[in-house]
């Protein structure tokens, strides 16, 4: 591909949520059973997500994105930060995409257990001023 022809690879207006999560796994270098595995989903799940036969929950979702290098935004729309436009450069190797891959999912589970510590934090103030008011 030339550079005219990678950029807006994934248009907004011509390609479907399923069309996304399809394209961006791929560009991670992950297979439908590697990506339902890290979401902790069955493969017919994951397989109809991208067959626009039904679509995951926001918990699911933000997965997804994170799993993906994607943003959340560009999942739903197209709009936003997607995967980069393959180029004619050679593939990475087999164990360096495993380790981007890696990366993507402890960054993905340091934004959920991130995510829940301030849902706990919230919880434990909000005892601890009953608990001095009462």
């Amino acid at each position: 591909m030339n550079e005219n022809s990678t950029e807006g690879w994934f248009d907004p207006d011509a390609t479907t949520f399923g069309d996304r999560v399809a394209g961006a796994r791929e560009q991670a270098g992950m297979t439908q059973q590697e990506l339902a595995k890290r979401l902790g989903v069955k493969l017919k799940t994951l397989k109809g997500w991208e067959n626009d036969l039904s679509e995951p929950r926001a918990n699911k979702l933000s997965m997804m994105a994170g799993l993906l290098n994607v943003s959340l935004l560009w999942l739903l729309s197209g709009e936003g930060n997607g995967p980069d436009a393959p180029s004619d450069e050679g593939e990475l190797s087999r164990d360096v995409t495993e380790m981007l891959t890696e990366i993507r999912d402890i960054r993905t589970h340091l934004i959920q257990y991130t995510d829940r510590l301030g849902r706990l934090e919230k919880s434990l103030r909000s005892k601890l001023k009953d608990e001095a008011s009462g």
